[in-house]
């Protein structure tokens, strides 16, 4: 008699190999961590800029920068975008702030963003004086707002 394996048998082990790694893809999700690890990289980045706000108006006797508008909503002004590099003309324009890197070693840049003079984040003055920085391409219907 001879020993080995079906024809069935080699099927049927493939085939229950093909529906394990299935589910073990769909329960890791690459897509939704990889959302996550943006959105962490968000929150570490708004967090930066509005620390780096703040440092400066301890040293410039409690004043923001100039350059931050006043309005009723982070991102709902264009105007509001924080420019990322020196073409700074409809953003604001914060590089008082990474000015000999005193206050950030460079402006951070959404992860989503490869390109153009935008930041990604955004940033305004409520009328309380309230200083709030937030990230509107958050992934997985998250909101990344600070405010201080």
């Amino acid at each position: 008699m001879k020993k080995g394996f079906t024809l069935i048998e080699i099927l049927l082990v493939v085939a229950a190999i093909a529906i394990l790694a299935g589910i073990v893809i769909i329960a890791i999700n690459p897509a939704k961590q990889l959302a996550e690890v943006r959105n962490a990289q968000r929150w570490e980045n708004v967090n930066t800029i509005l620390n780096g706000v703040y440092q400066y108006s301890i040293d410039h006797n409690g004043d923001l920068p100039t350059t931050i508008n006043e309005n009723s909503s982070c991102a709902g002004y264009a105007v509001n975008e924080i420019c990322y590099g020196s073409s700074c003309a409809s953003y604001t324009n914060l590089s008082a702030l990474t000015t000999e890197e005193v206050y950030l070693v460079g402006m951070p840049r959404d992860p989503s963003i490869s390109s153009g003079s935008g930041s990604g984040y955004f940033i305004h003055k409520t009328e309380y004086d309230r200083v709030e920085v937030c990230a509107p391409e958050a992934e997985l219907e998250e909101t990344i707002s600070v405010k201080r």
